[in-house]
């Protein structure tokens, strides 16, 4: 797809922005901890293990993004951009296991008893550094989102630590206004019911590119009926379009000429017209068209 990144830090390489990213989960994940251990906060601590886990998450980003760089080779012709795509792979399964590890942990402190009392305040203040700070986190991927599945997977980590940190100052502010502290149980349901949807779409996007399905919103008709108006195509058949990863399309499709346009030395031209279509009306930048002869048969051909 084309790039629309918007100017300054935002508009940085995925890879900077992954870097940038994963300092401040880092950081954050410190001070988590250490609020946790002086307040007494099983929420913080909760919230911190999440960090943690998003950290990972991230390292693995960034690793994916590297590897995606690399030119292709002569045995990874089409380069390393499924890295990305491996790398939100893990994303997904990490954002599964976790909720249900919340979840798990959420119904074992709601019905256990209250075994430790909670400086609220603390845990409070805590709960507000993490929210900033995932925010600007949030802020710096949110373009850079919308063109790669890997910087996707790592903005849904950070998305997730924001509505921990949400659940976490609600929590403290119950537990000083009310003193009970089973607030952090009910918190920690409502992050794993939050994050659940939003990983089971992006492991269901993974899918689609590993399975080669056609892109999201792509109609292999529509494309089939404006190669079929171009001059002198006759025909097209084996069409097949699908992703190396989010924003990378690839179409192949065999179409039929005219025999006279063949003649009269029009390939060029047609083909042209072809990936011009292609790119202008389908954002499809990487095309392979096979001309044939009205009268070429393949054996092996399928609609």
């Amino acid at each position: 797809m084309h790039d629309h990144a918007s100017p300054g830090i935002r508009g940085a390489d995925n890879r900077r922005l992954l870097s940038v990213s994963l300092a401040i989960t880092a950081v954050v994940m410190v001070v988590q901890v250490v609020g946790a251990v002086l307040s007494g906060s099983l929420a913080l601590l909760a919230d911190a293990a999440h960090m943690f886990t998003d950290a990972a998450a991230l390292v693995v980003a960034l690793v994916a993004s590297v590897v995606a760089a690399r030119p292709a080779t002569e045995r990874s012709t089409f380069g390393y951009q499924r890295a990305e795509v491996l790398g939100a792979l893990v994303n997904a399964i990490v954002l599964i296991a976790l909720s249900v590890w919340v979840a798990t942990e959420g119904v074992r402190r709601l019905l256990g008893p209250a075994e430790t009392d909670v400086a609220g305040g603390l845990m409070l203040a805590v709960a507000i550094i993490g929210l900033l700070a995932n925010a600007a986190a949030m802020w710096l991927l949110s373009g850079a989102q919308r063109r790669s599945m890997n910087v996707r997977g790592a903005y849904l980590e950070v998305m997730g630590d924001l509505l921990g940190s949400v659940a976490v100052i609600v929590a403290a502010v119950v537990i000083i206004a009310t003193g009970w502290v089973q607030a952090d149980a009910v918190a920690s349901l409502l992050i794993a019911a939050m994050i659940v949807p939003r990983a089971v779409s992006l492991l269901r996007e993974v899918v689609s590119v590993l399975t080669e399905s056609a892109p999201q919103g792509t109609h292999v008709r529509e494309i089939r009926e404006h190669i079929l108006a171009t001059p002198g195509v006759v025909d097209a058949h084996d069409i097949h379009v699908w992703q190396l990863t989010r924003g990378a399309p690839v179409f192949t499709a065999h179409v039929v000429v005219d025999d006279a346009a063949l003649a009269d030395g029009c390939a060029p031209g047609i083909l042209s017209r072809l990936q011009g279509c292609l790119s202008d009306h389908f954002d499809v930048e990487h095309s392979t068209f096979q001309l044939e002869p009205a009268g070429h048969v393949e054996h092996d051909a399928h609609a």
